[in-house]
Parts: C-alpha cells; sequence; structure tokens
C-alpha cells in the first residue's frame, strides 16, 4: 500500500468506504497535480498528509453526501476540487468540470482523460449552458454560484470554510450545513432553491 493510500484510509477513519481501485484513482490525480503545479498554481498545499486531508477526505466525504441526481457540475474547478474525487467515487456519476483558465482546463483534460463519466468545459461557468441536478463548488465565493441556480441546478453544494458559510444563503434558498470531520472549521452546505409559488 502506497503512503498516499495510507495516508487517505487513515485519516477518512471508515468514514467512508474507498476501494483499492479508487484509491489508486484518486493516488493518480494527487501525481499529476504534483507535476503540473511545478509550472501552474494550482495547489498552495505542498505537504502530502495535509493535501491528503485537505483535497481528498474532505472531497470523498463530500461525494458521499451527495443527494440523488448523478449529473453534476462543478463550478470553478481549477485542480478538479471536489468533481474528480466525486467522479472517482461515485461511478454511475457523470461530472462536468467548469473552468475558465486555459491551462487550467489543460490539465483537467489531462487529469479526466481515462475517465469516462468526466467532461471538461473551459469556459466560464456564467456563460455554461444546460441542466444539471446539482451544481458543486469549493474555493469560489458561494454567492457566485448561488446565483446561478436555479438556472443550472435546483441544488448547491459547497465545501467551504466557517467564515464563507454565512454567504452561502439566501431568501430563495434552504440550507443544510454539516461539518467536515477534520476540525478547523470546514463544512458542506447544501443550498436547495425553493420553487416560486404560482
Amino acid at each position: 500500500m502506497s503512503e498516499f493510500e495510507k495516508l487517505l484510509r487513515h485519516h477518512l477513519g471508515g468514514k467512508v468506504e474507498v476501494s483499492a481501485a479508487q484509491a489508486v484513482a484518486l493516488e493518480r490525480h494527487y501525481e499529476l497535480m504534483v507535476r503540473w503545479n511545478r509550472v501552474l498554481n494550482l495547489t498552495a498545499i505542498r505537504d502530502k498528509e495535509s493535501a491528503v486531508v485537505r483535497h481528498y477526505c474532505e472531497c470523498v466525504y463530500f461525494a458521499s453526501l451527495l443527494p440523488s441526481g448523478p449529473r453534476i457540475l462543478d463550478y470553478g474547478s481549477g485542480a478538479g476540487f471536489p468533481g474528480i474525487p466525486i467522479a472517482i467515487i461515485k461511478p454511475d456519476f457523470y461530472v462536468s468540470l467548469v473552468e475558465s483558465h486555459q491551462r487550467k482546463a489543460a490539465f483537467l483534460k489531462e487529469a479526466a482523460r481515462a475517465m469516462t463519466n468526466v467532461s471538461v468545459l473551459a469556459q466560464r461557468a456564467e456563460d455554461v449552458a444546460g441542466s444539471w441536478d446539482v451544481v458543486v463548488s469549493r474555493a469560489v465565493n458561494p454567492a457566485q454560484v448561488l446565483d446561478q441556480i436555479p438556472r443550472l441546478a435546483q441544488c448547491a453544494g459547497l465545501l467551504v470554510g466557517g467564515g464563507a458559510w454565512g454567504s452561502a444563503s439566501g431568501p430563495a434558498t434552504r440550507c443544510e450545513r454539516i461539518k467536515l470531520p477534520w476540525g478547523d472549521d470546514r463544512w458542506a452546505v447544501f443550498q436547495h432553491a425553493i420553487p416560486r409559488s404560482t
């Protein structure tokens, strides 16, 4: 078992079951991210254990919380979080990664090359047309994401720090917050659009 997989299983601590093949796929993404990060700023987290917890454990746990509906839009995907771990953990889901930064979109295309349930949209999320079951995002201003529901989906799932979650609510939504198990005030916040009365 690789050091990455040992760290992943240790920090998940049985909260979410990950198969050996899924652990290998997550590690493959990590190794590619580290290589590309030398020339493209994909992540500021350089320590392997911190990366495993913040990037992979959080996203794997988040994937386990997603409401039903297999079409996912990852808004401002960056290095592929949370979209790529979602696609690995939920192979029956179809994940569209939206990233307007062209070099990051090139990284995402390379990272998703062998993944049949992932597509990359190299454009601004505000310009995306279509309909998904859930819009997910991490490290994007929550208000920006919520502005897009219900245009893109009826539900948004956000990975946010405690200081940011307050901006992840509004009068047109109902909110569900779930604390992530790794301390430091990290949350999964789900916003559901409230249907307009007729």
